[in-house]
């Protein structure tokens, strides 16, 4: 790692090396022998010092102003003791050492497990993993753990497991460290987490530790026990539903996956179905014949000789086949009839029947009795078969029930009054309902009834409706609605009583009337007048004489009176000409 300060060990019994005189500084190296590295003389108030051998160091050794040796950029090579000589004339000499040590955090830890596949049958310890921790100062440590829990293993060989340890001083003066690991394999260790770890010192008495990322172990195990179930889709009591795609799963707990046999039992033979690797079947589409034995055969030359390597199961295809009923798709009965309708299906497991009318539950058994019928039995009937024990198996069938009949009407007025209290002119609105098959006619003894239409909400009833002013005359016959079909006929009748006659003010508005329109006579016959202006005698009064040449004379009865006649005869003549004897009009 990088470059770190030293921790000098233990020095001599004051601690440092000041004297003011000439003093020394040397070094012990592994061999024991002293070199003297640097040198410090006091020369009046200051020392002078002298580096004397660089042992190769870069950077080289260093004093400084108060004469302590520097290394700067401490490495591994200065590990070692430093020793401290003071001379002193006539005094002697005096002597400390100093112990350097250098910590070197190691590289990430890495470990390399083994990938073959390893047998639990095996009676001694395998080679599990290697794990290696490099370029540290001092050498680290290794330890192994299985699922977070530390490994007590033993350096020496051993059945059961060991590690053996291996340390390298890499050319930088680091040191690396190899360990590996050995155990013997048991059938639980199939799902075990393992990892190592190195651990290392640091200055102060600190420790560190650096873990390996986890890693699995492929075994090699026999089976001990087999699995066989109908997989999905299947009921809890084992029914499949005819049509099916059902898949048939056998598991043994050996590993690697062994291989599988599928067979079918016929007459205590067996009928191989299929052979693979994954331990699955699937049979497409099942019908009522393949009802029966089926099993699965793990093929492990290894397993133990009293594991039961082969297991059976039973089979179960439920079908339901289509109803049949005893009316047709549709039933025509007459009014208050009676009649009962028979529903039978064949099916495994014994299927259950229901009736409904338009989804409104009726009840259950395969008969259903209608007695007597109405016009309300009319609708759609069903039968259902279903099988509780299997959900989503189920079959229905339905027939129309046609009831015939005469009609059977309603009639009902919007605006409801009792008798004596319509007036004339008052607004009423009729309403005739009617049902029965075939489909009624309605019929009105009034004009304008609306054209029959089916009424919202109720099956079977068709209604028209009629909107007409009462008058006396509606008061004495009444209006009938008929509804009619080939069966008959029902009729009704809307009495209105006696109708009073209108209010004044009704008889007001109606002379307001009579005198606007003859007024607008008038005007019309005074517009003709003055149209006639231009031509003889229009509009003119004269005597009576003879009538002009060419023309007979007219002759009167007693009865008559002369005016008349002249207006008879303008009128018939169409020109301005008047009898004789008199005056008349002749516009």
């Amino acid at each position: 790692g990088a470059p770190r300060a030293p921790r000098l060990g233990r020095a001599g019994p004051r601690g440092c090396c000041c004297l003011r005189s000439c003093w020394r500084r040397t070094q012990t190296d592994r061999s024991g022998a002293r070199r003297r590295l640097a040198s410090a003389e006091l020369q009046g108030s200051e020392l002078q010092g002298t580096v004397h051998d660089t042992q190769g160091r870069s950077p080289t050794y260093q004093l400084d102003s108060r004469g302590r040796l520097v290394l700067a950029e401490a490495q591994v090579g200065d590990e070692r003791d430093y020793v401290c000589v003071v001379r002193a004339g006539a005094a002697g000499t005096a002597e400390a050492t100093a112990r350097l040590s250098v910590f070197a955090k190691p590289e990430a830890t890495e470990v390399s497990p083994n990938r073959g596949t390893l047998s639990v049958m095996e009676d001694s310890a395998q080679p599990i993993a290697t794990c290696n921790s490099l370029n540290g100062n001092p050498a680290p440590q290794i330890t192994w753990y299985r699922d977070g829990q530390r490994l007590e293993v033993p350096v020496e060989m051993n059945p059961e497991g060991y590690m053996t340890t291996r340390t390298v001083r890499e050319a930088s003066g680091l040191l690396s460290l190899t360990s590996t690991l050995y155990l013997r394999l048991h059938k639980a260790d199939r799902d075990a987490s393992f990892h190592c770890a190195a651990h290392y010192s640091l200055p102060a008495g600190h420790h560190g530790r650096l873990d390996s990322p986890t890693f699995r172990l492929t075994l090699h195990y026999p089976t001990e026990h087999v699995q066989f179930w109908v997989g999905s889709p299947s009921t809890t009591a084992g029914w499949v539903r005819e049509g099916d795609s059902v898949q048939l799963v056998c598991r043994g707990d050996g590993s690697p996956s062994p291989e599988y046999t599928f067979f079918r039992l016929q007459d205590k033979q067996e009928e191989v179905l299929n052979i693979n690797l994954e331990g699955n079947l699937t049979l497409v589409g099942v019908h009522r014949g393949q009802s029966g034995t089926y099993g699965c055969r793990v093929e492990d030359y290894d397993a133990a000789e009293d594991v039961q390597l082969s297991q059976t199961l039973e089979l179960h295809v439920a079908y339901l086949d289509p109803l049949e009923l005893s009316a047709r798709e549709e039933l025509s009965l007459a009014l208050n009839s009676s009649t009962a309708v028979n529903c039978s299906v064949q099916g495994l497991p014994s299927p259950a029947l229901r009736w409904t009318k338009d989804s409104v539950p009726l009840g259950d058994g395969p008969t259903l009795s209608l007695s007597p019928v109405t016009f309300d039995s009319a609708g759609t009937y069903t039968c259902e078969a279903f099988m509780p024990t299997v959900p989503l198996l189920s079959r229905t069938r339905s027939f129309e029930l046609l009831v015939q009949g005469s009609p059977e009407l309603r009639a009902e007025e919007t605006e409801r009054k009792a008798e004596s209290s319509w007036r004339e002119g008052d607004e009423a609105t009729l309403i005739c309902s009617a049902r029965s098959y075939p489909e009624p006619k309605l019929l009105w003894s009034q004009p304008g009834g609306s054209p029959a239409e089916p009424v919202p909400g109720r099956q079977g009833w068709v209604s028209s409706s009629l909107t007409l002013k009462v008058t006396s005359a509606l008061s004495q016959d009444g209006v009938s609605c008929e509804a009619s079909n080939p069966h008959g006929s029902s009729r009704h009748v809307f009495h209105f009583g006696t109708v009073a006659p209108q209010t004044p003010q009704a008889g007001v508005a109606v002379m307001a009337v009579a005198v606007s329109v003859g007024l607008l006579l008038l005007v019309v016959a005074a517009f003709y007048c003055m149209r006639r202006k231009g031509r003889p005698g229009c509009c003119r009064r004269r005597e009576k004489g003879a009538p002009p040449p060419g023309e007979p004379e007219l002759s009167h009865s007693g009865s008559e009176r002369p005016e008349q006649t002249g207006l008879l005869m303008g009128g018939a003549s169409g020109g301005a000409r008047g009898g004789s004897g008199g005056f008349g009009d002749e516009c």
